[in-house]
């Protein structure tokens, strides 16, 4: 595993973003881990994410895009932060996008905020992290809806690995369903071989039980492999 996927789990850890117990996710699954990037709540902290998640954009796509595009509300942090972290560390000047809940009637008119999407565009989603595809779902439609632009990839923090509405992964399905490349900041497999029986700051995040829990998860809902 390479270093800064390494830092980025403890990175998430110190922040009380990635946490072990019983959760709910979006679509409905109890699941022993939850990612939360809304307990990124500090400029040093969104300075730090952006960082990981412009590693993982350029390690996948390159400078191959115009606009990153943060779906609301937890998308639009993420991709501020991704965008800056372009320019500054990879001399990437990328517009960044986001979407409005409900479309303004005044003012900057419109259902978007940030760089207009253009004909010719090639955009790359940023989210937190995707469980069953949901999101991108609906995601998806509203940048199609705005010009002729290509919307070619979709980058997570965490690839939870499971299925989505197949025995397919859920990133997986995606970009077969969107003929788009997903990638992520560190999948779940390289969460537990990081904490697995390894302490962190004196604690031992992921024991024997809490990874017994996790395989149970995987046996329910993981991806076909």
């Amino acid at each position: 595993m390479e270093q800064y996927k390494e830092d980025f789990i403890h990175f998430m850890i110190d922040c009380n973003v990635l946490r072990f117990g019983d959760f709910v996710t979006k679509s409905g699954r109890k699941t022993p881990f939850f990612v939360n990037t809304g307990y990124y709540r500090t400029g040093s902290q969104l300075k730090k994410l952006g960082q990981y998640y412009a590693r993982a954009i350029v390690d996948s796509f390159g400078s191959d895009f115009d606009i990153l595009f943060g779906p609301a509300y937890k998308g639009i942090p993420l991709s501020v932060a991704a965008t800056i972290a372009l320019s500054e560390n990879h001399g990437i000047d990328a517009g960044y996008c986001a979407n409005r809940k409900e479309a303004k009637d005044h003012g900057e008119k419109g259902i978007l905020l940030g760089s207009p999407i253009k004909d010719g565009d090639r955009v790359v989603i940023i989210e937190d992290v995707t469980t069953a595809g949901t999101s991108i779902r609906e995601t998806y439609p509203i940048i199609k809806a705005q010009a002729q632009a290509s919307v070619i990839g979709l980058v997570v923090s965490v690839d939870r690995m499971e299925r989505g509405s197949s025995d397919k992964a859920a990133l997986d399905q995606i970009a077969e369903e969107f003929d788009m490349k997903t990638t992520s900041i560190v999948t779940m497999e390289e969460v537990v071989e990081c904490l697995y029986n390894k302490p962190y700051k004196g604690s031992l995040i992921i024991d024997d039980a809490m990874k017994s829990r996790i395989d149970d998860y995987y046996k329910e809902y993981g991806a076909a492999r």
